[in-house]
């Protein structure tokens, strides 16, 4: 019996400091895993992070380039200095096209300005009228030649041919070479015989009546008209010649304002030149 009660004292003495070893044991682990991560990371407890050296090259090159602003570039080969002159260089190019569209765009409004005045003048000429020339010229040259433009769409709905004027005007020779409407026979007999025996000098052109007539058919048909007309005034029978005078008057002034009209569009004064 007192060999049993040893015996059993013994094996509950064992077991006593057993359980008190692992006691002792788990608080030092416990107090190992909280004092010191690495050997939590040992033993798995806590899960091992990687450190910036264990990452891979690459993503760490990808995340200091998110990180860091990206530097300004320039093309391969080109300095910025380079670049500057390449941009000014480009600008000034395109200065020089858009200067050269904008010569372009006038010298096509010019030419159409001078085919519209072309135009216009040989519909006067060959005595038609106007047309579709019509609108174009007002709409070209209304606006800064309101009274060219009015004279000849007013010529061109009574037109006045060069023709028809030379044509009358030989008829009216015996009228303007003869006798004024107020002249007595007494002034026409002296008229008749002074005549007959006139004295000039060579450098002056004779003031006889069929002299100064065959000088203003000679302007006439030179298309002189206004100058045919200045002699046709000083003939005796000028009062005879009211509707041929009316006529060229009427000629002289829409040539004039052709004139002035294809001067305009030579110059590029049009509306829309």
């Amino acid at each position: 019996m007192n060999g049993a009660n040893r015996g059993g004292m013994s094996w509950t003495a064992r077991l006593l400091v057993g359980l008190l070893l692992v006691l002792i044991g788990a608080a030092v682990a416990v107090w190992a895993l909280a004092h010191y991560q690495q050997a939590a990371r040992i033993l798995g407890v806590v899960p091992a992070t990687a450190s910036p050296a264990a990452e891979h090259p690459a993503q760490q090159m990808v995340q200091q380039r998110q990180a860091s602003p990206a530097p300004a570039q320039t093309p391969q080969g080109f300095s910025n200095g380079a670049l500057e002159a390449q941009i000014l260089n480009l600008q000034s190019r395109l200065q020089q096209v858009e200067s050269q569209s904008q010569q372009a765009q006038g010298s096509a409004g010019r030419a159409d300005a001078l085919l519209v005045a072309f135009a216009a003048r040989r519909a006067i000429e060959r005595g038609v009228a106007l047309g579709y020339l019509e609108p174009l010229l007002v709409d070209r040259f209304g606006a800064d030649h309101p009274q060219a433009v009015a004279t000849v769409v007013t010529a061109s709905h009574a037109p006045v041919r060069l023709t028809d004027l030379i044509a009358q005007f030989q008829s009216l020779e015996p009228a303007l070479t003869g006798p004024a409407p107020d002249q007595g026979w007494w002034s026409g007999l002296k008229r008749g015989f002074g005549s007959l025996i006139t004295i000039h000098r060579a450098d002056q052109p004779s003031t006889l009546p069929q002299a100064r007539y065959q000088a203003a058919l000679t302007d006439l048909t030179a298309g002189e008209v206004d100058a045919a007309m200045a002699q046709t005034m000083r003939l005796p029978g000028a009062a005879k010649a009211g509707d041929w005078i009316n006529k060229a008057r009427q000629y002289v002034a829409a040539h004039r304002a052709l004139d002035e009209i294809e001067t305009a569009a030579l110059i590029g004064k049009s509306a829309q030149g």
